[in-house]
């Protein structure tokens, strides 16, 4: 995928209010941390997470998003009625139908003839609707289109603990990993037409490369089982080095493929924003792509995986700290469950 007429003059978003310290959620799993014998700090070491944000209980998705697409829309002078595609993006949702991206846009008053959908891909979602409206722009089908994307970890972390004291085994243990390194937020990322919208600027989006490997769609799920005698029941689990594994691999193929389609070379890209994970998956993807430790920008220490809000919002936190500078050429490196890779280059 190639673009020439797309840019991206902001990414807005909404950081949730409640700090989580790894060490809290190691107390309140003290069952399990008794039985298996683990030292005081093991969840950090095997993370590198010391702290993540989660909204207060019963908080709406969709409010997180009306929030982060709205400051995006005010950061460029723009309303509601100048988005011709709003799309919501995030795993959480409201409710099965209607679409989130419905509650989004009736609060934002997004025009009546602007395509208003949901795209639900992993952790992928935010990427796959940043293409689904850039290829509208350059088909000339919109002018200005809104990603939003809010996703909150505390529910599912709050039965992963319950789960665990109750079944405090080691292998159980490994399976829920991954959900115990959640966290919360939500962004909001405008992307319109440069030639009529020149004034508002922004990096520049050049195209990008996908790659899958569907076999792999076991190894990561979250969804609603039924379990009896309970009755309907939300779950996650993960086994955590099969995504490694496999999920570096693709990785790779998927890297190779987008310096060719984009036409840079490895050493011409100045900066990465990766899909925030964990210290081991950071390390291992980066010196797998022979990429230095100084080019990427992290923000999982202390907001740990955020889902579809990781990669954009900690772009705009490197941007807002200096990291990325006019004229950068920087890719942003998602992967999600199924196993589906995504890569964009963009200078900035």
């Amino acid at each position: 995928m190639r673009y020439q007429n797309v840019s991206l003059p902001a990414i807005a978003y909404e950081l949730a209010p409640v700090v989580v310290q790894t060490s809290e959620l190691e107390q309140r799993l003290a069952p399990l941390w008794n039985k298996l014998r683990f030292p005081s700090g093991q969840l950090e070491s095997l993370t590198g997470i010391r702290e993540r944000r989660w909204w207060e209980p019963n908080y709406s998705v969709a409010q997180g998003a009306i929030t982060a697409g709205r400051r995006a829309l005010t950061d460029c002078g723009m309303t509601g009625k100048d988005i011709d595609v709003l799309i919501y993006a995030g795993v959480c949702r409201e409710y099965f139908e209607p679409a989130t991206a419905c509650h989004v846009a009736d609060a934002l008053k997004v025009h009546s003839g602007a395509a208003v959908h949901d795209i639900s891909n992993a952790c992928l979602g935010v990427l796959n609707g940043m293409v689904d409206i850039a290829n509208r722009i350059e088909l000339g089908q919109a002018r200005a289109g809104l990603v939003v994307s809010c996703e909150s970890a505390r529910d599912v972390i709050d039965l992963a603990i319950e789960r665990l004291n109750v079944n405090p085994t080691m292998d159980f243990f490994v399976q829920n990993l991954a959900t115990l390194t959640g966290g919360s937020g939500a962004v909001g990322v405008l992307l319109v037409d440069r030639r009529y919208y020149a004034s508002l600027g922004g990096p520049r989006l050049i195209g990008g490369a996908v790659q899958t490997a569907p076999q792999f769609h076991h190894l990561c799920r979250w969804g609603i089982e039924k379990l009896q005698g309970i009755g309907l029941s939300e779950f996650m689990t993960t086994d955590a080095v099969g995504v490694l594994k496999h999920g570096v691999d693709l990785g790779l193929r998927t890297w190779l493929t987008f310096l060719e389609r984009v036409g840079w070379m490895k050493d011409q890209v100045d900066r990465v924003i990766c899909h925030q994970i964990g210290t081991t998956h950071r390390e291992t993807i980066l010196k797998t792509l022979g990429l230095d430790l100084t080019r990427d920008f992290s923000t999982f220490p202390f907001l740990g995986n955020i889902g579809t809000v990781s990669l954009p919002l900690t772009a705009a936190l490197a941007a807002e700290r200096g990291f990325l500078k006019s004229g950068d050429r920087v890719g942003f490196l998602g992967i999600g469950s199924g196993l589906n890779c995504m890569m964009l280059g963009l200078e900035w």
